[in-house]
């Protein structure tokens, strides 16, 4: 069931959000809901858990603007 949240945030901020939920085709609504869910998840499974090489790698993409395409043309140009 969903229900409605009201966030109060910083003008500038949503402006941002808006934009990156424009770019990547969800909601701003989807943005919180899934990084509300990273959060949970995180919570269910701490980092600490990770192992080394994880926990260093883990992040290291965000922001790159990397999608499903971009990993079937690197698939595609390795094994084609």
């Amino acid at each position: 069931m969903n229900t409605k949240l009201t966030l109060r945030m910083d003008a500038d901020l949503i402006e941002a959000a808006k934009r990156r939920a424009e770019a990547s085709g969800a909601s701003v609504s989807r943005l919180v809901a899934d990084y509300f869910a990273l959060l949970t998840a995180e919570d269910r499974h701490p980092a600490s858990e990770l192992t080394p090489r994880v926990r260093e790698l883990r992040g290291s993409l965000r922001g790159a603007g990397l999608d499903e395409d971009d990993y079937r043309r690197h698939l595609e140009e390795q094994y084609l």
